[in-house]
């Protein structure tokens, strides 16, 4: 949590605090009445602050969604994944253990790892992955500002000649890449788009192409 969130942070406690001793002292109870209700209020705000906390050290509040994209930023995809099962006609993406969905791929025949995010309007693309498929980038040619929670970054556009999910195959697909993708790849609605039908079932994502 930095400074500006700290005071944020601070003054809702203290304009809180202020707000039930008010109501407290408008009902004209008795002065030992008023001081239990008070303790009783402190113990719930100090129990919500250090409920606050302990989801914050564990990361739980992790992970913020680009404004403009819809990239979700993450540390990283997990160890394992559950195996998805495959045949002619789709192909079920069971939920990892970090409650998205992720799937193994190929970008022009090289595997890469994939987190299938239907908030993304773009398919995106680590700068590490770009690099072991061999994606073409022009470093000079004019890239795209994309607001994020953590403010504003520079991405590059570039086209994929063939991304293969299971049974999904798609061609000549607009990504960008970015450093502050992390070591993330998301499939973007520009390839959900594509399909005949995508969505959760019993618990597993099933893309139809």
């Amino acid at each position: 949590m930095n400074g500006s969130d700290q005071t944020a942070s601070t003054l809702w406690y203290i304009l809180a605090i202020v707000f039930v001793a008010s109501g407290l002292f408008a009902r004209r109870l008795p002065m030992n009445a008023v001081l239990r209700m008070a303790l009783l209020w402190l113990a719930i705000f100090a129990g919500l602050f250090g409920l606050f906390r302990l989801a914050e050290s564990r990361g739980w509040f992790a992970g913020a969604r680009f404004a403009d994209s819809g990239v979700t930023e993450t540390d990283g995809s997990p160890a394992s994944l559950p195996s998805a099962q495959a045949s002619a006609r789709s192909i079920r993406i069971p939920v990892a253990a970090d409650g998205h969905y992720w799937v193994e791929a190929t970008i022009n025949g090289t595997p890469a790892r994939f987190l299938i995010d239907s908030g993304a309007t773009m398919t995106a693309l680590s700068e590490q992955t770009a690099r072991a498929t061999g994606l073409t980038i022009d470093p000079i040619a004019p890239g795209i500002v994309m607001t994020t929670a953590n403010g504003s970054i520079e991405a590059k556009r570039s086209s994929i000649a063939s991304l293969v999910v299971g049974p999904v195959r798609a061609t000549d697909l607009p990504v960008v890449v970015s450093p502050a993708f992390g070591d993330v790849n998301v499939v973007g609605m520009n390839l959900l788009s594509r399909l005949k039908s995508w969505g959760v079932r019993d618990g597993a994502m099933e893309l139809t192409p």
